[in-house]
């Protein structure tokens, strides 16, 4: 247990603008909150004229759909590093106190297609596409880059995807919202 992990890499210069948009959750670590039947998991990004991020995380669990919004935010404006944090006011229906996480961007591709997150503890991870679907071998590199950064991969789930994906409509909302607070808050 003496050994400490090293410091995980994070990607550089990412462009905001260009990251914003639909992210579909293609894996991840859950939380022990997490509803085991969640699936299409997703996450829409859309840039604010001053230059935080609104957040729309989005799942469907038992035929209903489960939503929480926040706001993402540079943790260090001076930094070029992609360490971003994300606030959430929970309970999301009677905003009361916010929760704050990391959003550690550790892989991005070129062309903002598929991403690599993590947090500094390790506890949580996410592989997120643009697509609901990810080609095998981009997956297994993620996962290779994932385990360079100290994660435990087995430990990462597939979240289903349906194509083509829901509406937001189509179901009945999830008044509840009580995992996604008690994911942030790692309890």
């Amino acid at each position: 247990m003496g050994k400490t992990a090293k410091e995980m890499t994070v990607v550089k210069g990412v462009d905001l603008e260009r990251y914003m948009g639909r992210w579909y959750e293609i894996a991840s670590i859950p939380s022990r909150f997490q509803p085991r039947d969640g699936a299409n998991t997703r996450a829409t990004y859309t840039l604010r004229s001053d230059g935080t991020v609104h957040v729309l995380n989005e799942t469907w669990s038992g035929g209903r759909r489960g939503s929480i919004e926040g706001t993402a935010y540079r943790a260090d404006p001076a930094s070029d590093d992609a360490k971003l944090k994300v606030k959430f006011y929970v309970p999301p229906f009677f905003p009361i106190f916010p929760v704050v996480g990391d959003y550690w961007v550790l892989y991005l591709d070129d062309d903002y297609q598929y991403a690599l997150i993590g947090q500094p503890s390790r506890t949580y991870l996410w592989i997120l596409c643009r697509q609901t679907h990810m080609d095998e071998e981009v997956y297994i590199m993620l996962l290779e880059k994932a385990k360079e950064e100290g994660y435990d991969v087995q430990k990462l789930h597939k979240t289903p995807q349906a194509d083509p994906p829901p509406e937001e409509e189509s179901a009945p909302e999830d008044k509840k919202g009580i995992w996604w607070i008690k994911s942030l808050l790692g309890k």
